[in-house]
Parts: structure tokens; sequence; C-alpha cells
């Protein structure tokens, strides 16, 4: 479907405005020496199943599958503040940026069978969440199929915990909280102008999907 030149240069400002800073880019990541560094991580990411209770109880988001570079950026969001979760935020700030690149690398291909969902999702959404994905351009940066988004650096949602894509649509709604809240600025836009109705039922619909993301239990807690 053809769009106006002005909404396709809107939604390219858009994009390029969330890109995530070039230092996330730059050190080059080793999955085999990620694979050494994994001890914070699968405590939370490697349970299937398991759930946090900070700010409110919802799945720990699956990031086995994820883009590497969309890992790294969220890494340097929280080491930077503006993702405010007070324990990712500790953990981000305990990493170098050779850290961060060797899990973003260890991360991306664990558990990666070479399938992909298909191109478009198999899954009608009701006329009301059509409405309100066609309001939100999500397909603009997450992909047709919410799974293969348009830049790497923007993650992969399609069939990630609908309650875990709940409370962080809503956390860029927060503003002056220490505690809480995520500073990305595109984000807030998006998800100021749906209730929270609206985002639970955006949550619910691309959690549903055929997704690429999983949870893949570690040999420590099988």
């Amino acid at each position: 479907m053809n769009q106006p030149l002005s909404t396709l240069s809107a939604l390219a400002v858009v994009c390029m405005a969330a890109l995530p800073p070039v230092q996330a880019q730059q050190v080059p990541g080793d999955a085999q020496a990620g694979k050494q560094k994994i001890a914070m991580c699968i405590g939370c990411h490697g349970i299937p199943g398991y759930q946090a209770s900070f700010p409110e109880v919802h799945k720990v988001p699956m990031i086995s599958g994820q883009s590497a570079k969309y890992i790294s950026a969220a890494l340097l969001a929280y080491q930077k503040g503006e993702r405010k979760h007070p324990t990712m935020r500790g953990i981000a700030e305990s990493l170098t940026d050779k850290d961060i690149a060797d899990l973003s690398a260890y991360y991306e291909q664990h558990g990666k069978t070479g399938a992909e969902p298909p191109a478009k999702p198999r899954r009608e959404p009701s006329a009301q969440v059509a409405e309100l994905l066609k309001k939100g351009t999500c397909a603009s940066c997450h992909g047709e199929n919410f799974a293969q988004s348009t830049d790497p650096s923007y993650p992969s949602i399609a069939g990630q915990h609908a309650d875990y894509l709940f409370v962080a649509l809503k956390s860029y709604k927060i503003e002056n909280n220490t505690r809480l809240g995520r500073g990305n600025a595109i984000m807030a836009g998006f998800a100021k102008q749906f209730s929270n109705a609206e985002l639970k039922a955006l949550a619910q619909y691309v959690g549903s999907l055929d997704s690429k993301l999983h949870t893949l239990p570690q040999p420590d807690f099988r």
C-alpha cells in the first residue's frame, strides 16, 4: 500500500530518532566469551515462567533469540538511567562495554534454530487492535510480523510475554520517578496516545504471535 511521502518521512524520522548510540555498536561481541558471563542473567532469564515482582508481578522477558544490537542498546539505557528498573540498572552498571557486547552476542544466538516466524502474522487482530496498531504505526519499526524489526536495534516483540509487554509499555508513560519508567522519547510519545486498557490489548495481541524468542533453561536450573 502506497503512503504519502510526508507519512513515510515522518516514520523515517521516528525510526532514526530511536536508534541507539553508536557506542552500542562499536565493540565486537564474542558469543563464546559471553557464555562465561551469564551467571548474573540466568537466575531470572534462564528459568521458564519465572516472574518478577517489581513494579508489579509479570514474567521476566525472553531474551534468547533477541537481536544483539537491541540487547546492547537496552543495557546501555539501563547504565545511563534512561531505564530505571533498580535491579537491571545495578547489573548494567557492573558491565563493561565488552561485557555488554559479549552477552548480547551470546543471547542473540542462544537456542537459534534458523526457523523464522511467517512474514505476516497468522493470527489477525481484532478490529479494535488493528486500529490501535495503525494509530501507533507499530509495524514501521517492529516489522509486519513484529518478529523481524526494520532495524536490529529495535526489539523483536512477537510472542514476548504479554504481561511483560504491558508493564514495559506503561513504563514509558511514567514521569519524574527515580525508580520507575523508561526515558525513550519516541516510545513515550507512542504510549501516551493510549489508555492502559488499550496498551493491554496491544500487548495481548502481540504476545500471542509466532515468536523467535525463547526462555531456555540453563544446566544449573534443570
